[in-house]
């Protein structure tokens, strides 16, 4: 079948959890999501999309879509829903359903989540460019654009009509290797000694023992924004950040920072440096849990060593605005075959 394919992976649950519902963040219905989804079908289309993998889900999400299509009459490409039995409800569903469509020829992904989302999604799409939007909880990593606008640039983008060397960068991740498992993070991993595996975000701040960033904004949102407001790392340095943390009543540096919607918490600070792209730092400490972009995954027992590595080989990531910007260049979006206005004088 001939045509550009292009990929949406629409996380049901991100940005749904207690952390946004306690701060009175906004959440992301599945209507609203699948609103998303027919906006960027319809840019899609715009952009000569010929067909269009989406990822289903028991969220409501696929079934939204699906109904909408059937009462709509507009031009569009061809959609085709994965086929996931069983459905695990867990990031292994966004996991087949990125690499179907990393198979079926998608040349680029749109991810519709938060950090966790955007991470699992990069660990599976290989060479193929990623367009990560936000509706998650913890959304440093994601961007904030309205869809029919991303779903352009996706297009302009999986057609060929702007050259993706142009408009897309390859990240950095964070690699974490343990004894029994290793994973990435494309924006931070933290230490902790709180001994929950599974819980969301980073506990008790006091608990925190280290900190590793490959960006720190000083508008972040997560454990960057502590890296944000003390040593700013941009997105475009090849190198990341480094801290050491502990109790804020014993360091002397502090930081009141955004860790999740509503919620500014003094961190301490004893340390930072910079973090330079291929050199293993082994992680100091003696047990404790590790947190990939906010998701607790990795428990450290008593003894057992690990290090983390910032790679410059992640995901290459889409630019919306230098897409645009190439598209205005190139006059794409331009309709030469009408009347030419007359100059004014």
């Amino acid at each position: 079948m001939g045509g550009a394919v292009a990929g949406i992976v629409a996380n049901p649950v991100s940005g749904r959890d207690i952390r946004r519902l306690g701060a009175w963040a906004s959440v992301f219905p599945a209507d609203g999501r699948a609103g998303l989804v027919q906006r960027l079908l319809s840019a899609f289309a715009v952009a000569g999309v010929r067909r269009v993998l989406v990822s289903t889900d028991r969220g409501g999400i696929s079934a939204a879509v699906l109904r909408a299509l059937g009462r709509e009459s507009a031009a569009r490409p061809e959609v085709e829903f994965c086929e996931q039995d069983p459905f695990t409800g867990c990031a292994q569903d966004t996991v087949d359903a990125v690499r179907w469509m990393v198979d079926a020829g998608a040349s680029v992904i749109v991810c519709l989540g938060g950090d966790g989302t955007a991470r699992v999604a990069a660990s599976v799409c290989g060479d193929v460019p990623l367009l990560a939007l936000f509706t998650g909880t913890d959304n440093a990593f994601p961007q904030m654009r309205e869809a029919t606008v991303a779903g352009l640039a996706a297009g302009l983008v999986a057609t060929g009509k702007v050259d993706v060397d142009l408009v897309a960068e390859r990240v950095s991740v964070l690699e974490v290797v343990t004894k029994n498992r290793r994973a990435i993070a494309l924006v931070d991993v933290a230490v902790t000694m709180s001994k929950h595996v599974g819980a969301e975000a980073s506990g008790e701040p006091a608990a925190l023992t280290e900190l590793y960033c490959t960006f720190a904004e000083p508008d972040g949102i997560g454990l960057s924004s502590v890296a944000g407001q003390l040593c700013p790392s941009p997105r475009s340095s090849p190198d990341g950040v480094a801290l050491q943390l502990g109790p804020a009543d014993e360091c002397a540096n502090v930081v009141h920072a955004l860790i999740a919607p509503k919620l500014v918490r003094p961190i301490g600070v004893r340390g930072w440096s910079v973090l330079r792209p291929g050199v293993r730092v082994d992680l100091a400490a003696d047990g404790g849990v590790i947190a990939v972009d906010g998701a607790r995954e990795l428990e450290l027992k008593n003894g057992e060593g690990a290090y983390v590595e910032l790679r410059s080989d992640g995901p290459w990531c889409v630019d919306v605005r230098a897409v645009m910007a190439e598209a205005a260049t190139q006059g794409l979006l331009r309709d030469a075959s009408g009347p030419r206005n007359e100059r004014r004088r």
